[in-house]
């Protein structure tokens, strides 16, 4: 499956060369994979999905601000609250705190490659959430790196997360290599891949959860001015789990 993903993502790069003569402003494209803030720039990110999860059909609602430092740091928080309509585990997520540092631009490097290091925490949330997200405390760390054409982004993020919870203890590594595509000023497209390989399962009332996961994600945007609008699908193959969602991103 992962090598039919890949072909599909290559097969879309190789049709876009008409917008790669387009003009677009990456500096408001905020659902670009390598998107950074600029200096004093706030962005908001506020989201709905809904989807069947661990034997779970969960509701979930989503907020998150970010902050330009400088041109090469950004930090963010963000929180999420979930309504379980099928068991007992709503409440609300941990709190988010990270920040992007950007390594290395374009211009640095003859490649034109872009290097960022990803980092950040959580802490606190509610006791009867299962996911690791929501778990009590956990840590991450990663890399995202790529390249930018005037109509196609291609990038991959590496990260990994320590979760600490007495019942949900674990740590896992992420891989997510992405294809994002400027079809016109108004309107965008990406697909990507997410491979999630944890270390041990999560037992709890005599039922054991694989968190090993292989994600396909879809979106569609509709950009206005620096307002972007997104619909996304996500497939899981691991546990043949689905969501759907919606996404607003202002830039201020």
């Amino acid at each position: 499956m992962p090598k039919k993903i890949w072909t599909l993502i290559f097969m879309l790069a190789s049709a876009m060369p008409l917008a790669a003569h387009a003009e677009f402003d990456l500096a408001t494209d905020t659902s670009d994979p390598l998107f950074l803030l600029h200096d004093n720039s706030i962005l908001s990110e506020s989201m709905v999905s809904y989807g069947h999860e661990y034997e779970h059909d969960i509701l979930r609602f989503g907020q998150a601000f970010s902050y330009g430092l400088n041109d090469r740091l950004s930090i963010g928080a963000n929180a999420h609250y979930q309504i379980d309509f099928t068991g007992t585990q709503d409440g609300f997520s941990s709190v988010d705190v990270g920040g992007i540092y950007r390594m290395a631009r374009a211009g640095d490097n003859d490649a034109r490659i872009i290097s960022d290091a990803l980092f950040g925490f959580r802490f606190g949330g509610s006791e009867r959430v299962r996911t690791p997200n929501f778990a009590n405390s956990s840590y991450y760390a990663g890399l995202r790196f790529g390249r930018q054409w005037a109509g196609v982004t291609l990038a991959a993020t590496i990260k990994s997360t320590w979760v600490f919870d007495d019942m949900r203890g674990m740590s896992f590594i992420d891989f997510a290599p992405q294809a994002y595509f400027r079809l016109d000023p108004n309107w965008r497209s990406g697909a990507g891949f997410t491979f999630r390989k944890a270390t041990n399962l999560v037992c709890e009332d005599g039922r054991c959860y694989n968190y090993n996961q292989e994600w396909l994600n879809l979106k569609l945007v509709a950009q206005f001015g620096r307002t972007q609008y997104i619909g996304h699908f996500d497939y899981e193959f691991e546990n043949d789990e689905a969501q759907v969602g919606m996404k607003v991103n202002v830039l201020f």
